[in-house]
């Protein structure tokens, strides 16, 4: 095989290749990538046996078609170290070395040959579904910070995608929780009628986000028994789905909370941030005693002292005493886009609703913490 290539644009897939690669593998194969030369195009594969990326690059001069699979992390630092809109001259020496040149330089890449690289039947049988990228984004992106890290529950690792209805009118709704905070978040959609449930891994959603944010090309998206594909023009993300079941959520939203307390969202932020510099490890809690017009914070570190502030509110209760983590609240506030945060609170234990004036499809539930 032998092909030339522009560096910018083999870069750019290369760059979402890292994130499906994992670092150590106990099978090499799957450290690499596999490059394919057939059709006049360049297929980029990757994949971590949960995740597969696939990307064709049709703007490349094919000299001999062929294939082969070398280490994605070297390639990936090369191309990154090798100057803009280089051209690149790739061709394939021997069964396990592909020679790499550009401009001065001279690279010699070991391969492993293709027969051992997984191979996948891309078979799905749902109907193809539109979405809105900067919509799904912003869905994705408000949902993934609750995101569960503890794999004894494992279908909390990801976040719940299911059709709910209001209104008459029919969303998309990402729910995703850690049981110590939750955020939801929902987007308009046609009436979808073949459309299950499923549970998106962190991985996918965080590999999803940042192609989203590159991406140009429509996204659609289309499901299977237990995977999930998503297309962004000449790319594909295929993955996996979380087998296991959703809590119902909806019994740890409160809808009885009637102390409203309103706070400018960036003040709020920068107070939390300031207050917790005195805790090293972030693990005290920030207290906020809530008045008329004002909330005091005030983070205690046994270790390293203690910070207060106090800043502008309104309240229409009496003065309550209420402690979160800090992280947590900040996590949520910084997703919020409103200039103001409104809090549904009812007591110093109970669950607390964080809703978004400017995006009525979007809230938040966070804990209290016990100090």
């Amino acid at each position: 095989m032998q092909f030339v290539v522009k560096r910018d644009i083999l870069l750019k897939s290369l760059n979402f290749v890292q994130g499906v690669v994992e670092k150590k593998n106990t099978l090499p194969i799957l450290s690499n990538v596999l490059l394919q030369l057939k059709d006049k195009k360049l297929s980029i594969v990757a994949t971590d046996l949960d995740i597969i990326f696939y990307d064709e690059i049709s703007n490349v001069k094919i000299i001999n078609e062929g294939s082969t699979t070398t280490s994605a992390a070297i390639l990936y630092d090369i191309l990154r170290k090798i100057s803009s809109d280089s051209e690149l001259n790739f061709e394939l020496k021997s069964e396990n070395r592909l020679s790499l040149k550009s401009e001065s330089a001279d690279f010699n890449l070991l391969c492993l040959p293709t027969d051992n690289f997984p191979t996948f039947a891309d078979e799905f049988e749902g109907s193809e579904i539109s979405l809105n990228n900067n919509r799904f984004l912003k869905l994705l992106n408000k949902t993934r910070i609750s995101i569960s890290n503890d794999d004894t529950r494992h279908y909390l690792n990801g976040i719940f995608l299911h059709l709910t209805e209001a209104h008459g009118r029919n969303f998309l709704t990402g729910v995703a929780t850690d049981s110590h905070r939750l955020s939801s978040s929902s987007l308009e959609v046609d009436k979808m009628n073949d459309f299950t449930s499923i549970i998106l891994p962190r991985k996918t959603v965080f590999q999803l986000c940042s192609l989203l944010n590159e991406a140009k090309d429509p996204l659609i998206m289309q499901t299977s028994d237990n995977k999930i594909k998503f297309t962004l023009g000449s790319i594909k993300l295929i993955s996996k789905v979380i087998d296991g079941k959703f809590p119902d959520y909806k019994k740890v939203v409160p809808t009885q909370n009637d102390k409203i307390l309103v706070v400018s969202s960036k003040d709020f932020i920068n107070s939390i941030e300031r207050v917790a510099s005195v805790s090293i490890d972030r693990k005290e809690g920030v207290k906020l005693l809530i008045n008329k017009d004002n909330v005091q914070l005030s983070v205690n570190s046994a270790n390293s002292g203690e910070g207060n502030e106090k800043i502008k509110a309104e309240f229409n209760s009496e003065n309550l005493n209420i402690s979160f983590n800090s992280k947590y609240l900040i996590d949520i506030a910084s997703e919020v886009e409103n200039s103001k945060l409104k809090m549904n609170l009812k007591d110093s234990v109970s669950p607390v609703l964080i809703e978004d004036i400017s995006d009525k499809n979007s809230y938040y539930v966070i804990m209290p913490m016990k100090i």
